[in-house]
């Protein structure tokens, strides 16, 4: 089933489902997951991109490839979750609540 598809939502687009491919989202997930901490006010976009991407698999994301519209991604289903929170922040920072 490599070539599974789950849905995500946007934070920014409420009721809108797009269909992704699920290890990829799942990996980035995990990873966001594991970086991103409850201390506000948080991490910008970029500095979950970079942090995330030691933690990817090499096999889907070789030498970080395409992570930053993965991060972007996840980071908005996760956010359209309550998983992450915004903070009112320039540039714009997440973590979790």
């Amino acid at each position: 089933m490599a070539d599974a598809k789950i849905e995500v939502e946007n934070v920014n687009v409420p009721g809108h489902v797009t269909r992704v491919d699920g290890a990829k989202y799942s990996d980035m997930k995990k990873a966001m997951l594991r970086i991103v901490t409850s201390d506000t006010p948080g991490m910008t976009a970029k500095e979950i991109k970079d942090a995330a991407v030691p933690h990817l698999s090499s096999t889907l994301f070789p030498e970080g490839k395409t992570a930053g519209w993965w991060a972007k991604t996840v980071q908005l289903d996760l956010e359209a979750k309550g998983v992450f929170r915004r903070s009112d922040t320039k540039p714009l920072r997440w973590y979790k609540p």
